[in-house]
């Protein structure tokens, strides 16, 4: 046989064995490609069903603290701020009777001015529950120390509050969130943490604004997820995640907590 044929279809036989070498590696390739982009997109289409699923979760959240909030709003109307105003329509009707005495109708008189007095007064706390005066007038700050002052004056708890940040008072509806977070802790650490000493610290660090907040209290078990799903924790995360913060939670038995958040 020639042996320029032989030599030929030698190199047609390599040529013929390596385009389909390529050919099973480019197929392999390709199978390889669709099956990690298919897994991609898998993971990102995960991943979106997961911020939407955390976003309801954050939204429902939210809706159950504002009825809760209503529900509490509407029964202190109407267990205190209505009840003393019927006693004061039943007592300016008895002003109408009568032959009444001197000291009766000066009885009644001072029974509808201390009840006017308190329905005014309980009315001011419900006002300032849903925004204190001081923190619509001079800010975030502000309304945090006098937060502090009015749990040290049930003088169960003692407050260290420092502030090394100016807060810019046209962001007072962020601000607004700020607070009932600091709100909500302090009232999980004076309720089911029984600490006696809170510190509550607000710094920036490297262009981002930073609160500290610790207590004394009995702690709890932080590697249990459950102790972290209550309705006031949840309220708390649905804030941060509005102010595009992260927050951390560090507690123990026995040790009290410590949340560090971002705002």
């Amino acid at each position: 046989m020639d042996t320029s044929l032989v030599y030929e279809k030698e190199i047609v036989a390599i040529i013929l064995y390596t385009s389909c070498f390529f050919m099973v590696v480019a197929g392999f390739l390709i199978v390889f490609f669709y099956l990690s982009r298919k897994k991609i997109i898998q993971k990102e289409l995960e991943k979106r069903d997961l911020e939407i699923h955390l976003h309801k979760e954050q939204l429902h959240a939210v809706i159950m603290t504002q009825e809760e909030e209503r529900k509490r709003i509407a029964q202190d109307l109407h267990d205190d701020i209505s009840s003393k105003l019927n006693i004061v329509s039943l007592n300016a009707h008895l002003l109408s009777a009568p032959n009444l005495t001197e000291d009766e109708t000066k009885e009644i008189t001072e029974n509808i001015i201390n009840l006017t007095a308190k329905a005014l007064e309980n009315s001011r706390k419900i006002a300032h529950n849903l925004l204190p005066p001081v923190f619509e007038k001079f800010g975030l700050n502000a309304g945090i120390e006098e937060l502090c002052e009015e749990f040290e004056s049930g003088k169960s708890v003692k407050v260290k509050y420092i502030n090394d940040i100016e807060f810019d008072d046209s962001d007072i509806d962020r601000h607004l969130h700020v607070f009932r977070i600091l709100q909500e802790l302090m009232n999980n650490s004076l309720r089911h943490g029984k600490a006696t000493q809170i510190w509550i610290a607000f710094k920036n660090v490297n262009g981002t604004n930073t609160c500290n907040y610790e207590d004394n209290g009995v702690g709890f078990d932080n590697k249990n997820t459950e102790n972290q799903k209550g309705l006031g924790m949840k309220n708390i995360d649905s804030r941060i995640s509005f102010l595009n913060g992260t927050m951390k939670i560090d507690s123990e038995i026995g040790r009290g907590i410590t949340v560090n958040f971002t705002f």
